[in-house]
């Protein structure tokens, strides 16, 4: 029985890569260096300010001037946090018919708290939403199962009775650990070399409304 699900935001509940793409593209200008097309930046879009920076700035925590760098992404970023943004195709559509069927649904993501509220704030659905828990929000963040296993007590719900949809491996290794059925987001920011079989999951969908058949069944 699935008593709540459980959504990673990034790159499964939104597709935030464009706004987070025009973040690393403005650093890059300020560089003198020339933008990056999506398609090259969205594979790392689940990876936060670290892995995009690795990606289009070569640089990465602990080298000279990443804290500056950093920072002028996050903050251009911040300004322009949902420009762009949208909610995957379907997405809307399932969370309806979560909420029709008075099933509870919830954010648990790595994205800090500063950016996870304003950005569910502007989509219209942090008031929607049972819990949204940030990377920030507990001690340990993804792959640690305790963000799962908090969001599942806020929503007063079994763990072993959430699916959690996600589109990278710690989202599946969390959801593991933490005794929840993991779904791959086939859909959202994986790499075209990830061995998707070797995560630790139930299995994928290859659109949000998909994963009905997960609860219907």
């Amino acid at each position: 029985m699935v008593e709540a699900v459980l959504f990673d935001l990034d790159g499964t509940f939104a597709d935030t890569a464009p706004d987070l793409g025009a973040a690393l593209n403005h650093v890059r200008a300020l560089h003198d260096l020339p933008p990056l097309p999506l398609d090259i930046l969205r594979p790392q879009a689940s990876h936060g300010s670290q892995g995009l920076l690795k990606l289009g700035m070569n640089i990465e925590p602990g080298a000279a001037k990443y804290d500056e760098i950093r920072d002028a992404f996050l903050q251009h970023y911040e300004e322009h946090i949902c420009d762009r943004t949208v909610l995957f195709p379907s997405m809307a559509a399932l969370v309806s018919e979560l909420e029709r069927s008075d099933l509870p649904w919830g954010i648990v993501t790595n994205k800090p708290h500063r950016y996870t509220v304003p950005l569910m704030v502007k989509l219209g659905y942090a008031k929607r939403a049972a819990c949204l828990v940030s990377g920030d929000t507990c001690e340990h963040s993804k792959p640690h199962p305790m963000p799962l296993l908090h969001a599942a007590e806020l929503m007063g719900v079994t763990p072993e009775n959430c699916l959690y949809l996600g589109d990278d491996l710690r989202d599946m290794e969390a959801a593991h650990a933490a005794g929840m059925r993991g779904i791959i987001a086939a859909y959202g920011y994986i790499d075209p070399e990830a061995d998707l079989d070797s995560w630790p999951s139930v299995g994928s969908v290859p659109t949000p409304f998909a994963l009905l058949r997960y609860i219907q069944s």
